[in-house]
């Protein structure tokens, strides 16, 4: 039996993907709107991170 007949067999299947992409794009939308709003000292300091030791 192939995967694909075993997620045909999952009871709506359809709105699980359609859920996870949801969720995925308000997240993202959320964390653009974030970051935009932010403030410059915190975006700068954020940005140094990965340099300080």
């Amino acid at each position: 039996m192939k995967f694909i007949n075993y997620i045909q067999s999952i009871i709506n299947v359809d709105t699980y993907g359609l859920i996870g992409l949801l969720l995925f794009f308000i997240i993202f939308i959320g964390i653009s709107f974030w970051a935009l709003k932010a403030d410059k000292k915190l975006m700068d300091k954020i940005n140094r991170i990965p340099l300080d030791n």
